[in-house]
């Protein structure tokens, strides 16, 4: 495939971008303009691998809660936790408190001015950090997002995937070279919106597009297969049974704790198994895993099927409940909580389908 980045690159690309932007570019977001650093990078690791529909919500409550990176620094991981619930990919959600901790105490409250010194923070990556770097201190460095690939692939006829090394490395020489360095923030900002707004994945409005008659895509009918991949993503399916133990008026939960999804949120008592199993089976496993203790108790009610899918996982399961006759000691991570409690502990969105059916 033959690019056109030298043509594109004589007409200077930056010049035509920012015109659209300052013109035709009515994309409103709260942090666009947004100088404080806090701010900026909470906005950014809400909004990874999160659309901006969604990310919205949850980054002005964290804001509203949260003012300033100290008062982040010092909530309990519950109470952050419980407000990112529903979020997901919640290794962002412990790497913001380890990060907020950090600037807290060791930096005395002050988020690093460099890009180097960005970029060593929990759960800050190339991206992120050319974002803060850019919009908080107007440095020279081009944020590279799904965006920034899009457009440059279609506009450059650039066939390189770009989730290899190789293509990695094109595609962010090309970024830097094209960055207007005088006004860099105001370029990847730009360079985000159009392709969020115009150069979208799906049904992109390409008559409309002030590159229409430069576009390698466009000319050449490729708009639909650019940018490149060269991975498929593998799904690993997984069957969790829930196990809602009760006794009167309490609820046994607990902590997932284990490197894996959903780490520090909580949950009702899990039995995993490779396909469904009736209800006397998973007690008799749980009760062969230790995970409960032998006592009297009554089946009382068994959900639907639910599922949830995940980035690289299908969850399919389901919830029984279950009522004992005698209270049983809580087992590791675990504590007995007022069902009337349970609002006030993270779960994960798989078991929060089920707490609203429940209770509404």
């Amino acid at each position: 495939m033959k690019s056109k980045t030298n043509t594109i690159a004589g007409i200077r690309f930056s010049q035509r971008l920012e015109k659209w932007n300052r013109l035709q570019n009515n994309r409103q977001m709260p942090w666009k303009g947004e100088k404080d650093p806090y701010k900026i990078w909470l906005s950014e690791i809400i909004l990874q691998q999160t659309r901006v529909e969604q990310g919205l919500h949850y980054y002005e409550k964290f804001i509203k809660t949260f003012p300033n990176i100290h008062q982040l620094a010092g909530a309990a991981d519950s109470v952050v936790f419980k407000l990112w619930e529903g979020l997901g990919y919640y290794t962002r959600c412990r790497n913001l408190l380890i990060t907020a901790r950090y600037i807290s105490k060791e930096l005395n409250g002050k988020f690093p001015d460099t890009y180097e010194e960005i970029l060593k923070l929990k759960g800050v990556g190339g991206y992120t950090a050319a974002a803060i770097s850019s919009f908080a201190y107007n440095l020279p460095y081009a944020v590279i997002d799904g965006n920034v690939f899009r457009v440059l692939a279609r506009i450059f006829g650039i066939d390189e995937s770009t989730d290899t090394n190789q293509g990695k490395k094109i595609f962010s020489k090309m970024a830097g070279e094209l960055l207007d360095k005088k006004q860099p923030g105001v370029y990847n900002q730009a360079m985000m919106d159009f392709g969020a707004v115009v150069c979208k994945p799906l049904a992109p409005l390409c008559t409309a597009c002030v590159f229409k008659k430069l576009c390698f895509a466009y000319q050449h009918d490729k708009v639909s297969v650019l940018p490149a991949k060269a991975k498929k993503t593998r799904i690993r399916n997984r069957w969790l049974t829930y196990l809602i133990i009760t006794h009167r008026d309490k609820v046994l939960i607990r902590e997932r704790t284990a490197s894996d999804i959903w780490r520090h949120l909580y949950e009702f008592i899990l039995v995993e198994t490779k396909k469904k199993e009736n209800p006397n089976t998973i007690i008799q496993t749980a009760l062969k895993q230790k995970i409960l203790k032998p006592t009297t108790y009554k089946i009382k009610e068994r959900s639907p099927v639910l599922t949830q899918q995940l980035s690289h996982q299908l969850i399919t399961g389901q919830f029984i409940e279950i009522e004992l006759l005698k209270k049983i000691p809580a087992p590791d991570n675990g504590i007995w909580v007022k069902k009337t409690a349970l609002v006030n502990y993270p779960f994960p969105r798989f078991i929060n389908q089920y707490l609203k059916q429940l209770f509404d």
